[in-house]
């Protein structure tokens, strides 16, 4: 005999299913991250990442319009700079390309929110996301750095900040340097658990931000530790952060679902650079169904408990959810 209770009676058509769904995706949810780079005429594909481009200033607002057709409510800038140096002056600059980047797309009243990713990787000749001296990265020094690029972004008009660097302290650095500066209006969406991952290589391919020495464990987090990762949210949400981070997002659900259980604060789960390109490279072998996949791993994501999905499949995961 059947037990009375029958799981599948409210799976047996498509309606019954979307009247019991317990979790909804919507454009609301997305952020699209752009690549900017120095340059004119660059619309430039990354062999990485089918799909994906870097854009010169001038053509990155065709892009951001695209993004603002679809409702896509955020974008998220990351920048290359014309030279790196050791120090990464580049990052802070008036005329950086994040920064007139930023000018360009506030020119158009693009109805977009514009996020600037806020580190020294790509601007730096070694490729660490902080200063370096005798091949050791300087926290407190770097967080002299980081406060001057993220007043340079708010300057030039970024509607929120993101600092990726892992160094200790810096979400209260910044939240001070921008208050200070009169920009206690600007949000900060802090990389708050960014663990040292396998997952970034396509991404380091993009910027030219390998490090050059060593690697980054000594300020991104271990993979095996979840106490930690909770510990960095807790620390990231006393010094102020608007907005809480896990990076990357399908290997680290459950430190979505534990972030998500330890505050009310809005949580992004950052999908990065090797995530999307193994679901492209599979979907191109036809092992998968790109979208159908696509739609799952996002999906995922908000069930963690994430409120905002930065993803490279922004646009392909809006076009499905308008339809």
């Amino acid at each position: 005999m059947f037990h009375e209770i029958r799981m599948r009676r409210l799976r047996a058509n498509e309606n019954l299913r979307r009247l019991v769904r317990e979790t909804h995706l919507s454009i609301d949810n997305l952020m699209y991250p752009i690549f900017v780079v120095p340059g004119t005429h660059i619309r430039r594909e990354v062999p990485s990442m089918p799909g994906i481009y870097q854009f010169s200033v001038d053509q990155v607002i065709r892009e951001v319009q695209e993004a603002a057709e679809f409702k896509i409510p955020g974008i998220l800038l990351f920048g290359q700079p014309e030279h790196k140096d050791a120090n990464g002056g580049e990052s802070y600059a008036d005329n950086g390309v994040v920064q007139q980047a930023i000018r360009a797309i506030k020119s158009q009243l693009l109805h977009v929110v514009v996020a600037t990713d806020v580190c020294l990787c790509a601007y730096t000749t070694h490729g660490h996301c902080g200063i370096v001296d005798k091949n050791q990265v300087l926290n407190d020094v770097t967080l002299e750095v980081l406060s001057k690029i993220a007043l340079s972004h708010a300057r030039a008009g970024a509607d929120m900040v993101a600092p990726s660097d892992m160094m200790d302290g810096r979400v209260a650095h910044l939240r001070a340097t921008l208050d200070e500066n009169g920009f206690s209006n600007i949000p900060i969406m802090a990389y708050s658990a960014k663990f040292a991952s396998q997952f970034y290589g396509p991404f380091r391919d993009v910027q030219n931000s390998a490090p050059q020495f060593g690697d980054r464990k000594s300020y991104q987090l271990d993979p095996a530790n979840q106490r930690e990762a909770l510990r960095e949210v807790e620390l990231d949400i006393q010094e102020g952060a608007d907005i809480v981070m896990v990076k990357p997002a399908l290997a680290y659900l459950d430190i979505i679902a534990r972030t998500r259980e330890l505050t009310d604060l809005p949580i992004a789960a950052y999908s990065v650079s090797g995530e999307y390109s193994m679901i492209k490279a599979a979907a191109e072998k036809g092992w998968i169904d790109g979208e159908k996949t696509m739609m799952e791993s996002l999906q995922a994501m908000k069930r963690a408990g994430a409120d905002i999905l930065i993803t490279y499949f922004a646009k392909e995961a809006a076009k499905l959810l308008r339809e």
